[in-house]
């Protein structure tokens, strides 16, 4: 019965479709059976030029709560950790961020906690679906400012994008060089949500004041997951 609940609840929110697959009744089945909530198909043709991007970010922390769309939230992941091509020998996604041998430890997940269309929440990224994964429902920006040092950013911004990665996954192939290794991706993959902020005429900053076990407890985080950022996202309250 509890797995039919959720069954429900899932089928309940709305439900958007990646180019991947052009029949949307399909794609709500697939996303469905595996529990997924398929996202806008993100943009390859922004608004401004990554010179321009490059030349006005800055690193924002007096952001407004007002809420972002589905299709800012779906950008903002495609960014950092989106597929951008596949290859077959071996099989595997590439992806918008750098990664050491293709190992691609990464994890991104939104803390939700204004987005039109979405309940507030928990969700992981999964980059080959280009879609959202459950973690938990409710609103816990509260309790990740608490964690984050009281950064009010934490607290007021609409999402906090928190980037955390499975060393193990790098360390397989390079040993002990792999925090290096991870630690340049996940610069990578920062700058990647800057610059799509800036695009989207959003704000965010990479902070990285907090406390490491708690955050993992509010986001339910897997033992082998280690938090590298937090990068709150939303319209930008003050003047630049």
């Amino acid at each position: 019965m509890a797995a039919n609940r959720v069954t429900l609840m899932l089928l309940a929110l709305p439900v958007l479709f990646p180019l991947s697959d052009p029949d949307p009744a399909r794609a709500q089945q697939a996303g469905a059976q595996q529990g997924l909530i398929a996202l806008p198909a993100a943009s390859t043709d922004g608004s401004i030029s990554v010179e321009k991007a490059l030349a006005t970010r800055r690193s924002q922390r007096s952001l407004s709560g007002d809420a972002l769309t589905l299709q800012q939230l779906s950008q903002l992941l495609w960014s950092g950790q989106g597929v951008t091509a596949t290859i077959q020998n071996p099989p595997r996604d590439l992806r918008t961020a750098p990664s050491a041998g293709a190992t691609y430890p990464m994890e991104l997940y939104a803390v939700v906690g204004a987005v039109q269309g979405l309940e507030a929440g928990v969700y992981r990224y999964v980059p080959g679906r280009h879609a959202l994964a459950v973690v938990s429902r409710g609103d816990v920006r509260a309790a990740l400012f608490e964690a984050a040092s009281r950064q009010t950013a934490v607290q007021a911004a609409p999402v906090t994008l928190v980037l955390a990665a499975v060393v193990a996954r790098t360390a397989a192939r390079y040993g002990e060089r792999a925090e290096r290794y991870v630690a340049i991706e996940a610069g990578a993959v920062g700058e990647n949500l800057y610059l799509q902020a800036e695009s989207l005429g959003l704000g965010t900053v990479y902070m990285g004041a907090y406390r490491d076990d708690v955050v993992k407890t509010v986001l339910g985080l897997p033992a082998d997951q280690a938090v590298y950022g937090l990068l709150p996202v939303g319209r930008v309250s003050a003047s630049r």
